[in-house]
């Protein structure tokens, strides 16, 4: 099939256009885009569910403003995999076209939000421990609950407004621009603006924590130079080298699963994409599933509060599965010593 050209006899913007953008053309590759977004779909709504469960349960952690954006983290993850999973497989697997340009520009929206979201809610977290390592004296006064509600809800009002615009007007067929290569109905000059957003996210990102790591080699030099107590000084030590460990895990995932979609996107903008490149593309969409999944893990679960909530919960857990497993032979015991009386 030719590179998404439009056909002659059918307009770019009906339904039988949809079908030069299923690019998957065997069934191996069908098998092994369904069985990535199953297992990383999977395991992303379990794990950010598990981090909002340890989040709300716990009163001191529920209170904190870094806590609540995790939280928001988790949340537009567990919407990402939901929504993405299931356009996505039921677009390039099962290869439905029996939908309208509204409807698949709203599950686009919906991707396009929960994903937007995502990595906001990985800037407003990077903001906050740019706080504070840069002002802890100051910390509790600037980042508030009260500060941290009202930074999300314009995170999310903002994603959710500028993913919406094709499904309110600003596509290629309402305007009768040219279209994207990678995505149906969807105008170019949107798709640039969209990549330029998530890039302007991610900088300021990677510009926080490169900041955060900055402050912690500082820290170090500071107490060899001054020739701190050992204990504090290595106490403040393996601190900073946990932290700087947990900040190169967080950039080096975040480069790796955002990086091959944002360049072939771009790639896209300037040149026309051939058909490997557009399956290529669609492989490593599921790479920023497999970032929704792995977040948790970097973010939450590193934490020393959340991981303690954890093992509270996996010993409740045990000792629930044990009492289930000894109560039928007590009750059985006790059975037989009524019938022996």
């Amino acid at each position: 099939m030719d590179i998404c050209k439009i056909h002659e006899n059918a307009s770019k913007c009906s339904v039988n256009a949809m079908e030069c953008f299923m690019v998957l053309s065997t069934q191996a590759q069908k098998i092994s885009i369904a069985t990535l977004c199953g297992l990383f779909g999977t395991l992303c709504i379990f794990e950010n569910s598990l981090v909002l469960y340890l989040i709300f349960s716990s009163p001191r952690t529920r209170r904190k403003p870094s806590y609540l954006f995790i939280s928001s983290l988790a949340l537009a993850d567990i919407l990402a995999s939901i929504i993405f999973v299931c356009s996505f497989v039921n677009f390039h697997v099962f290869n439905e076209t029996d939908f309208s340009k509204e409807t698949f520009l709203l599950q686009l929206g919906g991707v396009n939000t929960s994903f937007s979201a995502s990595v906001s809610s990985l800037l407003l977290t990077a903001l906050d421990r740019y706080i504070s390592i840069s002002r802890p004296s100051k910390y509790k006064l600037l980042m508030t609950r009260k500060r941290a509600w009202i930074a999300l809800g314009v995170v999310w009002v903002t994603c959710a407004i500028i993913s919406s615009l094709p499904l309110l007007g600003w596509n290629c067929c309402t305007l009768n621009s040219t279209c994207s290569e990678l995505f149906p109905f969807v105008d170019g000059k949107y798709l640039s603006s969209w990549i330029c957003f998530i890039v302007v996210l991610l900088g300021c990102i990677v510009y926080a924590y490169a900041h955060v790591l900055w402050r912690a080699h500082q820290h170090v030099a500071y107490m060899e130079k001054h020739h701190v107590q050992v204990g504090k000084q290595n106490a403040r030590m393996r601190m900073d080298v946990m932290l700087a460990k947990t900040l190169v895990m967080v950039l080096t995932v975040l480069v790796l699963c955002w990086s091959p979609v944002l360049i072939l996107m771009i790639y896209s903008t300037f040149a026309r994409l051939s058909n490997h490149l557009r399956k290529v593309f669609a492989f490593c969409s599921t790479l920023c599933l497999l970032n929704s999944m792995v977040n948790p893990i970097i973010y939450a679960l590193r934490s020393k509060e959340l991981y303690s909530s954890l093992r509270m919960v996996f010993s409740r857990f045990r000792r629930q599965l044990k009492a289930s497993e000894e109560s039928p032979e007590a009750e059985s015991t006790h059975k037989s010593s009524m019938v022996e009386t």
